[in-house]
């Protein structure tokens, strides 16, 4: 028996350039010419010859990504096409749409981009220039990708953006940068704005469409970050409640961040575990959780300035703010072992394959560790690290307390069947 069902057309998203209609492939434009509802934003529509696009021009409502399903709910049977700017999957809204309606229910048909644009006119390696989208991010976002020596450009999300990239690159010890500003890219009216250093940008804001080119260079007293774990303890602002440098980075190893994955930080202290966690790949997720709404400020803090502001951050004692929390990949625990059933809520939030790593000072915390240890099995290790300093007019070292450190792969069954 053949369904009668209507077909539901597929949704076209289109990418178009600066260059509007002229520069858009005759593919694209049969796409256009035959939707019945075309979606977009205010500038993109703008773009569209009436005589050309007849379909009904309907603008994104805002917020955005809410509006999705209930406007495709009411164009359901249309012919709709979606306008992007350059290509729909590269930081555009195909991402959303095919999260939101699902891939199968999408026809894409990308344009340049505008990162395609800037690499031509600059001369740059597309594969070896940094790329970071401040559109509907917080700033703070761009310092993750700061290193001396680094190409990076910089998606904007208007006029101002230039200004603050420059200003948060002097804060952050980048102030010898070289900015280039470039605007209208693959348009008639495509040009080179502003172009200066980080240190003495006094330039006025120009086109709002537009791409911030940088040629990163560290100032002389810059404290150096790293791609690897363990960066130096003096990034952090701290009140003393820091996993130190070296122990952190063993304790990263351990946890093994892989792409997508949520780790819990429970008892964040300083933030230094989830902060470095994000910092391995920017789609990992991290909830930092601490109950002193001192720490959990400097939390907050020290992810803005070290690039991942996405770090959300809970104040609230565990394990009750853990309640209503996203099912975790991986938990850390680095403070508050010994607060009753804070083991057990971790351990039974934690779904089979997922891990768990705790570290601890203290002999009852460690005691603690070691009959988890014995029913759940994982490694029990003891890490120490010593530092040279001075005695007398002599050198010697200098013993930091030892951590115990207890991690585990959850089973289906454990040693007890738990």
């Amino acid at each position: 028996m053949v369904s009668s069902a209507p077909v539901t057309p597929p949704v076209t998203v289109v990418g178009i350039g600066a260059d509007g209609w002229d520069g858009l492939a005759e593919s694209s434009r049969v796409a256009l010419r035959a939707a019945g509802a075309v979606v977009g934003g205010a500038r993109q529509l703008a773009l569209l010859p009436a005589a050309e696009v007849v379909g009904e021009r309907i603008a994104w409502p805002s917020p955005l990504r809410p509006a999705v399903p209930g406007l495709f709910a009411r164009l359901a049977g249309r012919r709709v096409a979606v306008l992007a700017s350059g290509d729909p999957m590269f930081y555009g809204i195909g991402r959303t749409l095919a999260e939101e309606l699902g891939a199968e229910r999408l026809r894409v048909l990308p344009h340049p981009s505008s990162v395609s644009h800037a690499c031509a006119r600059l001369g740059w390696a597309v594969e070896e220039t940094a790329v970071v989208s401040l559109v509907g991010r917080d700033p703070a976002t761009l310092a993750g990708a700061l290193f001396d020596g680094r190409r990076v450009l910089v998606l904007s999300a208007d006029a101002a953006t230039p200004a603050a990239v420059a200003a948060l690159l002097r804060e952050r010890g980048y102030g010898a940068s070289g900015l280039r500003v470039l605007e209208q890219l693959g348009g008639a009216q495509e040009r080179i704005g502003a172009v200066g250093s980080a240190a003495d940008w006094a330039q006025p804001p120009g086109d709002p469409l537009n791409l911030v080119a940088l040629e990163c260079r560290a100032d002389p007293d810059t404290v150096r970050p790293a791609l690897v774990p363990g960066l130096p303890d003096e990034l952090y602002e701290s009140d003393g409640q820091l996993t130190k440098r070296h122990v952190r980075a063993a304790t990263l190893a351990t946890l093994a961040p892989a792409p997508g994955e949520l780790l819990w930080d429970v008892g964040g202290g300083s933030g230094s575990i989830a902060i470095e966690w994000l910092r391995a790949h920017r789609s990992c997720q991290a909830v930092s959780v601490e109950r002193d709404p001192v720490r959990a400020a400097r939390i907050t803090r020290n992810a803005a300035a070290l690039g991942v502001p996405r770090l959300r951050v809970v104040t609230g004692a565990a394990p009750g703010s853990l309640a209503e929390l996203p099912a975790p990949d991986v938990v850390f625990i680095g403070g508050g072992l010994t607060a009753p059933g804070l083991l057990e809520a971790c351990w039974a939030a934690l779904p089979p394959g997922g891990r768990l790593v705790a570290n601890t000072v203290t002999l009852e915390s460690e005691a603690l560790l070691t009959e988890w240890y014995r029913r759940h099995g994982g490694e029990l290790l003891r890490l120490a690290v010593a530092h040279a300093v001075p005695v007398g007019g002599f050198t010697g070292w200098r013993q930091a307390m030892p951590v115990t450190q207890w991690s585990v792969v959850k089973t289906r069954v454990g040693r007890q069947g738990t």
